[in-house]
């Protein structure tokens, strides 16, 4: 089970760049939709699914997807909530 997780939080790190270069590319070619500007969303696509790759198999490699996701959807604002609740109460 343990594997699964793993294996989304390696799909969420490449779903970044990715979405990004088809961000981009997507402005890009809706601002002036020819073939040249098609062919060049595409390829930044591509670019973006590539770096999403490298880097996810880069932090597989080192700490763990599930270790570096979890540090990325952490909040460490409410990490002092119920101190700072305590504190007002005294």
């Amino acid at each position: 089970m343990s594997k699964f997780f793993e294996i989304i939080a390696w799909l969420q790190i490449v779903a970044s760049p990715l979405l990004i270069g088809l961000g981009i590319g997507a402005y890009l070619y809706y601002k002036n939709p020819t073939i040249g500007f098609l062919i060049l969303a595409i390829a930044l696509g591509l670019i973006g699914f590539i770096i999403g790759i490298l880097w996810a198999n880069k932090v597989w490699k080192t700490k763990g997807t599930l270790w570096f996701i979890s540090h990325v959807n952490a909040s460490p604002d409410l990490d002092n909530l119920k101190r700072d609740k305590v504190n007002e109460e005294l």
